[in-house]
């Protein structure tokens, strides 16, 4: 099997951050409903990677815009069942940990 290259894995990413920033209509909580992660955990991975950014640095890279606005722009109030959702996902997330 080939392996992926850092380039093509940094060419992959900063697509993905794009399209993330595009799709203000999926979700976090959606993306982790389906995927077990959101644009918040890429943000984290991307804080934890670099070592220097902070939480708030390395969210605002990722959506764009510092989290809060893009908070109070997109983020409509979780149902219950997105909710339920999630937090079946995020167990999925632990048993391949």
């Amino acid at each position: 099997m080939k392996e992926l290259t850092d380039q093509a894995a940094a060419a992959a990413f900063r697509r993905l951050v794009a399209h993330l920033q595009h799709r203000h209509d999926a979700e976090n909580i959606d993306l982790m409903g389906l995927a077990g992660f959101c644009r918040n955990c890429l943000a984290d991975w991307v804080m934890e990677a670099d070592g220097t950014l902070t939480k708030n640095e390395a969210r605002e890279l990722i959506h764009g815009m510092p989290a809060s606005e893009w908070k109070a722009r997109y983020q409509s109030e979780a149902t219950p069942e997105k909710l339920q959702r999630m937090q079946e996902s995020i167990a999925k997330n632990a048993a391949s940990h």
